[in-house]
């Protein structure tokens, strides 16, 4: 596992920042001085302030093997 402070993608900051606004509703402090009081304000703030970080697992993406010309439907 690495930790990592730079964002790969736009869909990882939006998902660490919303991670830490629940954290922030949960009774968190913020780590940077901010005018603003919504949770997902803040997180955005503390991430621009480079107090965020998020770990990565070093877990190998593992392509899915399909048997046969289709694609597997999963039925519930």
């Amino acid at each position: 596992m690495t930790f990592e402070t730079g964002f790969d993608s736009n869909y990882r900051k939006v998902l660490v920042a919303a991670r830490r606004a629940r954290q922030l509703q949960s009774g968190a402090h913020a780590l940077v001085a901010t005018h603003s009081i919504k949770p997902c304000r803040i997180a955005q703030d503390e991430i621009s302030a480079g107090k965020i970080s998020y770990v990565k697992a070093d877990v190998p993406v593992v392509k899915p093997s399909v048997e046969g010309p289709g694609i597997p439907i999963l039925l519930s």
